[in-house]
């Protein structure tokens, strides 16, 4: 007989914050169900989009909510795919606190920057109708990113393939859904289109390529 160790890793934190995560849907559809039906249907039908966003409340509690979950979603997502493409000795907690927090930051300082431009350019309206959709589509996204990093946790391998699959549909789906939100406001862009293609490099194309620059130094 020869002892083997069996090492055991535990996901007791990570389920709290699956068991967050589903409250924090949970809480949304009892204080909105009206928004919360409305938003599960965006991709077959742009009534959410189209009446809810001309409220201009980009922050409105129930996209808090959503905002919440997104952060949660991709920060688990993100901390699967460091364990599976760096090795490192810190405690799993902490990673995930950093990308949280990293998440968080240039999330919020994304979007201030683009309330500060449209201030500047006195189209407070349309961009708060703006940030509103890019919220909308890309929480609807994170919901399926939540539900993989489910299935990635308690079922399947987190293998490097996987990982790259999913990241792959997932940025996918969020270039379709900035297709979608262009369109929908093709007259203001076309009309304003040299303007357009300066914030498309400044502020959709380069925070993500510094961003990548910087986790892979």
């Amino acid at each position: 007989m020869q002892a083997v160790d069996r090492i055991y890793d535990s996901h007791d934190w990570i389920t709290m914050l699956f068991v967050f995560s589903f409250f924090l849907l949970a809480l949304a559809r009892i204080l909105y169900p009206q928004r919360f039906v409305e938003f599960i249907n965006i991709p077959n039908s742009g009534k959410f989009i189209s009446f809810k966003g001309k409220e201009n409340h980009a922050f409105h509690g129930f996209n808090i909510l959503l905002l919440l979950v997104q952060a949660i979603a991709i920060s688990i997502f993100l901390f699967l795919g460091f364990q599976a493409f760096f090795q490192t000795e810190e405690p799993a907690g902490i990673i995930f606190i950093r990308i949280m927090t990293g998440y968080l930051c240039f999330l919020l300082l994304k979007t201030g920057v683009e309330k500060i431009i449209g201030n500047i350019f006195e189209l407070d309206a349309r961009m708060d109708y703006y940030i509103f959709q890019k919220i909308s589509y890309r929480s609807f996204v994170s919901l399926f990113v939540l539900l993989a990093s489910v299935f990635l946790v308690y079922s399947l391998q987190p293998s490097r393939t996987i990982l790259l699959g999913i990241g792959l549909i997932v940025l996918l789906s969020n270039v379709i859904a900035l297709i979608i939100i262009y369109r929908r406001n093709q007259n203001l862009l076309v009309a304003n289109w040299f303007y357009f293609i300066l914030y498309l490099c400044a502020l959709e194309i380069a925070p993500y390529i510094i961003l990548y620059k910087l986790i892979t130094i």
